[in-house]
């Protein structure tokens, strides 16, 4: 004879859970950590790609039209470049010789594309 394990009922004739079975089910589900769950679940989040994808959505449905072209075409404060140091002229250029400036080179009175140009 084989052992059957006693079938616990799931469901009402309704199709609601039954109250003890659901509160089993319960008891046994890990919590889920808020990084694993699908959707966000506040007005930010911490991935750059799934902001910016939010405000894209959230753009086009409330205007009703795509927003996506002009998304790509706005100019950002951060693609402006910077910061920038402001400093004076005598500490950026070297003014004296070197070894790539030596007194006796010759100035050339057009630059040179190669040294087969006469």
């Amino acid at each position: 004879m084989v052992d059957r394990k006693k079938v616990s009922k799931r469901r009402d004739a309704t199709g609601h859970l039954d109250a003890e079975y659901e509160q089993k089910v319960r008891s046994e589900a890990r919590p889920r950590d808020q990084d694993e769950l699908g959707f966000l679940t506040g007005f930010t989040s911490r991935d750059p790609l799934a902001a910016e994808l939010g405000e894209a959505f959230l753009e086009s449905a409330t205007s009703g039209e795509e927003s996506e072209p002009e998304r790509r075409e706005r100019v950002f404060t951060e693609e402006d470049g910077g910061p920038f140091v402001r400093t004076r002229a005598s500490q950026e250029y070297a003014y004296g010789l070197d070894e790539s400036n030596i007194a006796e080179a010759t100035r050339e009175p057009l630059p040179k594309t190669s040294m087969a140009d006469p």
